[in-house]
């Protein structure tokens, strides 16, 4: 490898050749700001925050500048300050600086760079504003152009991570915006909204669609049961909001903050999960054993299933029909709880807090309703939970751990862990391993589909069968897989697709991190790390174990894949345009 000395602030420091300035810098402990630049998805040096003295006629942007042998850097100039203190009051002075009322405010890149710089005169340079329709159509997403500062992260992770690219640059110089073509709204083009642009701005031009109010009117109207249930992965990232550190679980805390919200019932996903693998494990052996359609690809990830039904419509015949764990989980309490507790189903309000935006998306759809009823009224992000909780003045650090309520709480370390990309698989697995050969698995450690890798392949002896199994996350290595599938070059038994990178961990409603954290640490890892403590830690591994699962089979759904199963419990797909006519 050929390496290249060169001075930074009067640091000599030794990196690889094609390394950028901004990273040299990194290494020799210096931070250059910077805005549109995110690692390894947005490095255009657009923005020219990061801009340092090469001793060359003007500044240039150090994330797109190489190093070159005995290069002389300087990154805190008089003139380089200026420079990016300028830049922020360009930025400025076409951006809606409503930040008291912005849900980014005091986690917003630019509101942090000009605390930083001292840009305290936001009006320096007036003149005209650009005013943007607020585009707040999809059921996921709200895009405003008010406050977007042309970073073209977004573009980049729509465009080079999940491979679909329904935004972009538009319109030129001043009026340049990032939008759709044509000027369409997010909810007319194939947008599967999984949020993951809203994880990259670094600002508030793009969020969420807020459904606090909707959840805190629920929970006043004294006439309905209200009932919440988290996902695996909110445990694993909601601590984050309120200072703890990246990766520590936080499931105690989390029961007992939705217990002092006012919820009737806290239940746990986790249980929908255990469901999950036995309706799905029986699904894939059925399959297999009968001529059924393979490969078998899980259906967790609703941006997934829309990528799927739009990009990929050939491939609807070999997604399991089951639901995804929170709308299993939605319709168990709309029919066997409700009986149980003597409830009219009409009243019975499931509230689902969940990683992803696509969520919101996904209950709305109306082949979603088991029983008549839809499986999931209200879908709350974990970044809406916590600003919940902060509204209702809970002191969430203070809180002490308390359980899930019984019957639909109860869940096994097989659960925990679909938060994770390759955690659905691993739980099938286990089930499938011990239904099949009749014998107890002991070590339940699938390690070949663990990671953050984009694609994962395994082989896994099930018996006398060699289970050939793949993992992606993200929609663009799904394609990629997915392409391989079709050309006859790969063959597989049983696919999860996540999708977004890394799985549900770093799905689009989770805390936003800055670029700079972002380029310190693999979040998709460190978040995954507290599912894994979670699961190493639970008393029972395997969904199949689950007490509270063999009663439900017991005493209302008879056997996995049966049809009163099927009726609740499995759903159908359709075939989508791309674009809305």
């Amino acid at each position: 490898m050929e390496l290249v000395t060169l001075t930074i602030d009067g640091i000599q420091v030794e990196v690889p050749a094609g390394t950028t300035v901004l990273e040299a810098a990194k290494k020799a402990g210096i931070r250059i700001p910077t805005l549109c630049y995110l690692k390894d998805i947005n490095q255009i040096g657009a923005c020219r925050m990061c801009v340092v003295d090469t001793g060359a006629r003007a500044l240039q942007a150090s994330c797109v500048l190489p190093v070159s042998p005995n290069m002389v850097v300087k990154t805190n100039t008089p003139q380089v300050r200026e420079a990016r203190k300028v830049i922020l009051e360009l930025l400025l002075s076409n951006h809606e600086k409503k930040c008291l009322t912005c849900t980014r405010s005091q986690n917003c890149e630019l509101q942090a760079l000009c605390k930083e710089l001292g840009v305290d005169d936001t009006d320096m340079f007036e003149g005209s504003m650009n005013e943007y329709e607020v585009d707040d159509l999809s059921p996921s997403i709200v895009r405003d152009n008010n406050k977007c500062i042309l970073c073209r992260r977004c573009v980049a992770v729509c465009n080079n991570v999940q491979k679909i690219g329904v935004i972009g640059a538009r319109d030129r110089g001043f009026k340049s915006t990032i939008g759709p073509a044509w000027n369409m709204k997010l909810n007319e083009t194939a947008c599967i909204n999984c949020g993951q642009c809203i994880n990259v701005c670094p600002v508030g031009a793009l969020r969420e669609k807020d459904s606090t109010d909707n959840v805190w009117k629920l929970l006043e109207d004294k006439s309905k049961h209200v009932i919440v249930q988290p996902a695996p992965a909110v445990r694993a990232a909601l601590g984050e909001e309120f200072g703890m550190p990246m990766g520590t679980p936080c499931t105690g805390k989390l029961a007992a903050a939705l217990r002092r919200l006012g919820f009737e019932k806290v239940f746990d996903t986790d249980f929908g999960a255990d469901l999950t693998i036995m309706e799905e494990a029986t699904e894939l052996l059925d399959r297999m054993n009968n001529g059924g359609v393979l490969p078998m690809i899980t259906s967790c990830s609703p941006g997934w299933i829309k990528y799927c039904e739009t990009y990929y419509p050939e491939f609807i015949p070999n997604l399991s029909s089951c639901k995804s764990p929170h709308e299993m989980e939605g319709a168990i309490i709309k029919s066997y709880y409700a009986d149980k507790m003597g409830w009219d189903k009409k009243d019975v309000k499931v509230v689902s807090v969940m990683p992803c935006t696509a969520k919101k998306f996904e209950a709305k759809r109306p082949e979603l309703s088991g029983t008549g009823e839809p499986d999931v009224d209200e879908v709350i992000t974990t970044r809406e939970l916590a600003r919940m909780i902060k509204m209702a003045g809970i002191d969430f650090m203070k809180l002490a751990d308390e359980d899930f309520d019984d019957m639909l709480g109860s869940s096994t370390g097989a659960a925990v862990i679909f938060g994770a990309t390759g955690g659905v698989m691993e739980a099938a697995l286990r089930t499938a391993y011990e239904v099949v050969t009749g014998k107890t698995l002991e070590n339940v450690n699938f390690n070949a589909v663990r990671g953050v890798e984009g694609v994962k392949e395994a082989t896994v002896k099930v018996g006398d069968i060699d289970v050939s199994v793949a993992v992606a996350s993200s929609t663009g290595c799904a394609s990629q897989l997915l392409d391989s599938v079709k050309s006859g070059e790969k063959k597989y038994h049983f696919i999860e697709i996540m999708g977004c990178p890394g799985g549900c961990v770093n799905g689009g409603g989770q805390p936003i991190v800055s670029a700079t954290v972002r380029g310190d640490c693999d979040i998709r890892a460190e978040r995954a790390k507290a599912l894994y403590i979670e699961d190493e830690n639970k008393p029972i591994r395997k969904s199949h174990e689950n007490p509270d699962v063999k009663k439900l089979y017991d005493e209302f759904l008879g056997k996995p894949n049966s049809h009163k199963a099927h009726e609740l419990l499995h759903t159908t797909y359709v075939k989508r345009p791309k674009y809305q006519d």
